[in-house]
Order: structure tokens, then sequence, then C-alpha cells
């Protein structure tokens, strides 16, 4: 299986055996199955490839680094500093199956 492509929280990624990818924040402590896989090697879904799933560990509830925002409106002394830092789950992919 050379790689596949899965969706979660709205967001496609590329993987392959060993890579370890930053997904959305889940709610998992050892591993995770991702179902809905759009391509998995030389198979095309549409939408989904039937019966295929990604698996991962998962290595760390992670924080990305911190985004700011700032707001401003000249001439009326308005100035706002905020600060997001996004979860994420740091996956490790052990296998793709078709």
């Amino acid at each position: 299986m050379s790689f596949a492509i899965f969706q979660t929280g709205g967001k496609q990624y590329r993987v392959k055996v060993g890579d370890v990818v930053k997904v959305e924040k889940l709610d998992a402590d050892k591993t995770v199955e991702f179902t809905e896989v759009l391509l998995a090697g030389d198979k095309i879904g549409n939408p989904l490839v039937k019966g295929a799933k990604v698996v991962a560990d998962v290595v760390a509830q992670d924080k990305l680094d911190k985004v700011l925002v700032f707001k401003k409106k000249r001439r009326h002394n308005y100035r706002r500093t905020r600060g997001h830092k996004q979860a994420v789950t740091v996956c490790r992919i052990k296998e793709i199956k078709v």
C-alpha cells in the first residue's frame, strides 16, 4: 500500500505508513481508526472507499503555536490583542487497510 487520503475534522490528509500527522483534537487515548477514506493505494472512492480504514497510534494531545489576533480602529484609541492555541491530536500511522 503506497498511500491513502482520509478526512477528519473537515480536512483531508495524505499519509503513508509511519507518517506523523496532527489532526483536530480527538477523544482517543491509544489508537484511532479513520474510516472516511477517500483514496487508498489504487482504489478511488465514490465518495468513500468501502471497507477501507487508516489505523493510527495516538502519540500526544498537543496544542499548536499561538495565533495572535489584533484589532484596531484608527483615531478611536481602540486596540485589542487576543491569542488562540488550537488543540490537536498527534497520530502516527500504523497501517492502511483496504
